[in-house]
């Protein structure tokens, strides 16, 4: 049995598609006979404070699926205050440290980028010759940082950069979860040993259901309320003749979108606040459609709903542009419209009608995830080379 430890700064019981993400693949390892172990934080995402269970300590350690899991300290904090969001990853990066002085680390360790500054931890404090590190990039940062609006090219920017570029450089293994990153961190590494990851989802596929019956359309958004994804400016900018917009999750807009249905309570949207992932996969079944937006165009970005809600059989609208897009398309999933451009939005909505949403075509959707979105199939072609 080998060892193999997966350092991340989101795990369950947060959710999200990063924890989501981390703990298919420390289970699926474990169930292929590895000894897994995790680090990390004590759990804090999205709303930036410790959970109640865990308040008070300064570290948790347990063991769940066979799983070790060393839960570390951090500075808690969701602030748009640059300084503070910087000092929580800078504690947690402390907390790193302080844990591999003081315990014996795997010769594989798998390490979990974004965050740059704790994977840059990881990478200056685990190297060796006879420790395989591999690291696992989901975004690409300071890249999509700039193209959000976080960032400016100033030294700042400059030194994210070469701390990417440092962290590139002594990962034995790159995996990245879209063609764009790999291609990227071949440009800057092109002896790079590297590996595409998609985050494709494990769960027992349901029974494609009929959506309730009803004049418009219902089309679902489930996931961060966060800047990037827009979903605030999506209220906004929807044409509701044709559909009626449903919203689970949390995050930094949730209060900015209920004042907005507040005030309009003749538009038909309804938001369900944040359920578990199990309900929500329950619910997202009575739905006709999905809409997966980014406000902006971030380049390397493939968004895991993708896969997952083709599991779901749910067809899509992709708003973002880029991979995402290319996926949608090439696979049949839905519909695209041009990224930030909220004209071609509605057109593409106001086109879609109830006989394009049927159960033939949602069993078709999700018949094309099982073939093509396999996760076992993945990890097993990862273990090959870990």
């Amino acid at each position: 049995m080998s060892d193999i430890l997966i350092i991340t700064s989101y795990f369950p019981p947060e959710t999200g598609a990063a924890s989501n993400r981390i703990f298919h693949l420390a289970n699926g390892l474990e169930q292929h006979h590895f000894n897994v172990s995790v680090i990390t934080p004590l759990p804090n995402y999205p709303k930036g404070k410790i959970f109640d269970a865990y308040k008070g300590k300064f570290r948790h350690t347990s063991t769940e699926n066979n799983i070790k899991i060393h839960r570390l300290w951090i500075y808690a904090s969701n602030s748009k205050n640059k300084i503070l969001r910087l000092f929580a990853m800078l504690s947690y990066s402390f907390s790193l440290i302080w844990f591999f002085i003081s315990n014996k680390i795997p010769n594989k360790v798998i390490v979990q980028s974004p965050p740059l500054l704790v994977a840059f931890t990881c990478m200056l404090f685990l190297r060796r010759k006879k420790r395989k590190l591999i690291l696992n990039v989901s975004d690409l940062w300071p890249i999509a940082g700039l193209e959000l609006g976080a960032f400016k090219k100033n030294f700042s920017y400059r030194t994210l950069e070469r701390i990417e570029h440092f962290n590139y450089k002594k990962a034995d293994l790159v995996l990245g979860q879209s063609n764009e990153i790999l291609k990227h961190v071949m440009s800057l590494c092109p002896s790079k040993n590297v590996f595409l990851y998609r985050n494709f989802p494990d769960f027992n596929p349901p029974t494609i259901e009929e959506a309730v019956s009803n004049e418009k359309i219902k089309v679902v958004y489930a996931g961060l309320l966060g800047i990037a994804q827009g979903i605030y400016k999506l209220c906004e900018q929807l044409d509701y003749s044709n559909i009626e917009f449903h919203i689970y999750g949390a995050g930094a807009e949730k209060e900015k979108i209920e004042a907005f249905i507040s005030k309009n309570p003749n538009l038909p949207i309804t938001y369900h606040g944040e359920i578990s992932r199990e309900l929500l996969h329950k619910a997202l079944l009575k739905y006709d459609l999905t809409i997966i937006p980014l406000l902006n165009r971030i380049y390397g970005s493939v968004p895991s709903k993708i896969f997952e809600y083709a599991r779901l059989g749910l067809p899509m609208v992709y708003f973002g542009g880029g991979e995402g897009e290319t996926v949608i398309k090439n696979y049949n999933l839905g519909w695209v419209a041009e990224s930030s451009n909220y004209k071609d939005l509605n057109s593409v909505l106001n086109k879609i009608k109830k006989e394009d949403l049927t159960i033939t075509s949602k069993t078709i959707i999700q018949k094309t995830a099982l073939q093509c979105f396999d996760f076992k199939k993945q990890l097993n072609e990862f273990i090959v080379i870990v």
